[in-house]
């Protein structure tokens, strides 16, 4: 998610690129708008920016004293200059400051996206370069997964606590801390997925956090909830997977409960769970809740308080041709066949 700042002194200006920005379909975390330079500046402060967006020419302090004091704040913000065709000269006398891009007035979509399309790959490259090689990277995950999934706490920590160590010696500053964790996470949660058996969802909030000290907590809070949540459900699987998802559909005939909605009620993958299913029970997830939606509606056909209408909706079926279609599918006699069977007019 990008953050993006826009100092320009003309509102249309302003708006307009807001607005195409917007529509650029990058992932945005949010836009903000500067009036001048001084004003940027003080935005910058309190908030750093992925990529700024400057005009040239602006009251109280211009682009080009702008691009030079944020190069020497944060050499790592990406900016791109917005001029007019006159001040296209001036405008490349940024490039000592680091600007990656120029936009001409009138600004069109297509430059913006083009724009920004480059911002996002200089940053994607300069992310990997910068903050730690791919390599370590997938070696750390590594070792965070098997502890994780061996359920080694005390390796998990000590794997956190060496990251920790190794990131602290590059001296990385703390937006570039926050990408790598996040970036850890997420690659941590899929490769856990991968497994095909629990389903694991990244929990890691990094947001408005202000302190190296406050993130490291965070992110340990986070890998160590990954750990704790799967001992909790390798332990409920000591009640049977299979009998607490056939209880669950025996409570819920009447509903039409899918395989996902279930496998997430016991905590398994969807696939893994249609596996097991299948193999416990010798039938598929649908065929196994239809059987037990037959035998219910026997069982209610045998009582003649019941109208035939009011069963099919007892056992999960709003459409009433339906229900006597699968009925005789299964029976082999319609409903009403098989309740004058049993003597029930």
């Amino acid at each position: 998610m990008y953050k993006v700042l826009i100092a320009d002194d003309e509102p249309m200006i302003r708006k307009g690129l807001q607005k195409l920005i917007e529509q650029s379909g990058q992932p945005l975390a949010g836009i903000r708008l500067a009036e001048n330079g001084l004003d940027a500046l003080r935005l910058i402060g309190e908030e750093r920016p992925d990529f700024l967006f400057t005009d040239i020419r602006m009251p109280k302090l211009d682009g080009l004293e702008l691009c030079r004091q944020v190069s020497e704040m944060d050499s790592d913000i990406q900016i791109v200059i917005v001029s007019g065709y006159n001040d296209f000269e001036y405008a490349q006398k940024c490039v000592s400051y680091g600007v990656k891009e120029y936009l001409l007035k009138p600004i069109s979509k297509k430059s913006v996206d083009a724009a920004l399309n480059k911002l996002v790959q200089l940053q994607t490259r300069q992310k990997y370069k910068a903050f730690v090689s791919i390599y370590k990277l997938e070696k750390w995950i590594g070792e965070a997964e098997e502890a994780v999934w061996t359920l080694q706490q005390s390796d998990l920590l000590e794997i956190i606590h060496k990251v920790r160590q190794e990131l602290y010696a590059s001296r990385l500053k703390l937006y570039q801390v926050l990408d790598v964790m996040a970036e850890f996470s997420s690659l941590l949660i899929k490769r856990l997925n991968v497994r095909d058996v629990f389903a694991f969802s990244d929990t890691l909030d990094l947001r408005d956090v202000a302190a190296d000290d406050e993130a490291w907590i965070r992110f340990q809070a986070s890998l160590v909830q990954l750990l704790l949540d799967l001992k909790a459900k390798r332990k409920g699987k000591l009640k049977d997977p299979v009998e607490e998802a056939k209880l669950y559909i025996e409570n819920h005939l009447n509903e039409e409960v899918s395989l996902e909605e279930v496998a997430d009620r016991i905590g398994l993958n969807p696939s893994y769970f249609s596996q097991l299913f299948k193999q416990s029970t010798q039938e598929t997830f649908v065929q196994y809740r239809t059987r037990r939606r037959m035998e219910k509606a026997k069982k209610l056909l045998a009582q003649p308080q019941y109208r035939i209408t009011d069963i099919s909706g007892e056992v999960g079926y709003a459409d009433h041709p339906h229900f006597t279609k699968t009925f005789k599918k299964y029976i082999g006699v319609l409903p009403s066949e098989y309740r004058s069977k049993l003597g029930i007019e």
